[in-house]
């Protein structure tokens, strides 16, 4: 069996293995909606490989070189009747490799909390617990009334975060601006960018005390899709602030004709029930990210 670049037409034996990726959870794997583009648009910063067994493909995994030094990995899978054979090492392996070859320092990953089989995988191949997120759902309201002050400085804004709790928790991470369910380092450019799109959010009353910015708007469902807006995190002082940025992100949402909103925000118990208390719903569980040292000879090798 030999690893090499996913193509197209390999999109059939993907499906074929992660159509029932989680059967005892109401999840549908990503997989069988996003592979073919995968495949087709591999490029310098993206690298997605399948294990050819005589034309087949029985495993997949995808890297994404997000900024100079950050690294991602997702989608890693292997059909069922390989299992134990060490693929998803030689997998893995394979992408950590090439990010320290494109002079990523770190990769990281986002597992499902409840995911034990795939946190103790990943723990095996070397990435270490980094942070732990949650949503936010906000649903879109017009009438929503900020009871604080929201503006769209990019200096206070980063100012804030930068001695936020948030911040701490999350170790700094966000959702990347351009990859989908992907965290990276947020960066005063983020802030900047989203100033420019009228999508920065910073609080203040009585100094600055809260700061969200948005991420992407997109569609969720097959049937009758919803449009949502995404805000890469939401970071706040205190219950107050909070209130006043659920209230934005709702006015921001219906603005643009979104049906609701998903904040990330740190998984901790203020930060949960500060969204709970500000009457946004919260995802059910956390999501877990992991990171390995690139710098660490014997990780990926």
């Amino acid at each position: 069996m030999q690893l090499r670049p996913a193509r197209p037409d390999d999109h059939d034996d993907v499906v074929a293995f992660t159509r029932d990726t989680w059967p005892e959870q109401e999840l549908e794997d990503y997989l069988p909606r996003t592979f073919r583009e995968w495949a087709a648009n591999d490029d310098d910063a993206q690298r997605t490989l399948v294990v050819d067994d005589d034309g087949d493909a029985v495993g997949v995994i995808q890297g994404v070189h997000l900024t100079g030094r950050e690294a991602w990995v997702q989608g890693l899978r292997v059909h069922p009747d390989y299992r134990d054979r060490g693929l998803a090492q030689r997998l893995t392996n394979a992408i950590l490799s090439w990010a320290r070859e494109r002079g990523a320092v770190v990769c990281r990953n986002l597992v499902f909390s409840w995911n034990v089989a795939s946190l103790g995988l990943a723990r095996r191949l070397g990435f270490e617990p980094a942070t732990e997120i949650r949503w936010a759902r906000i649903e879109a309201d017009a009438d929503a009334d900020p009871s604080l002050d929201v503006t769209a400085d990019p200096d206070a804004g980063w100012t804030f975060w930068t001695d936020s709790a948030a911040r701490e928790r999350l170790r700094g991470l966000t959702i990347h601006p351009s990859r989908a369910w992907t965290l990276s380092e947020l960066r005063p450019a983020d802030l900047e960018r989203a100033a420019e799109a009228e999508g920065l959010f910073v609080v203040r009353g009585g100094g600055t005390r809260g700061m969200a910015l948005r991420n992407r708007v997109f569609e969720a469902g097959d049937d009758d899709p919803e449009r949502w807006t995404e805000y890469a995190v939401g970071a706040w002082a205190d219950l107050d602030a909070a209130r006043a940025l659920v209230d934005a992100v709702a006015r921001d949402a219906a603005r643009l004709d979104a049906d609701r909103a998903r904040m990330l925000i740190p998984e901790t118990p203020r930060f949960v029930t500060d969204a709970a208390a500000a009457r946004a719903d919260v995802s059910g569980d956390p999501d877990f990210v992991l990171a390995a040292d690139l710098t660490d000879p014997d990780v990926g090798r």
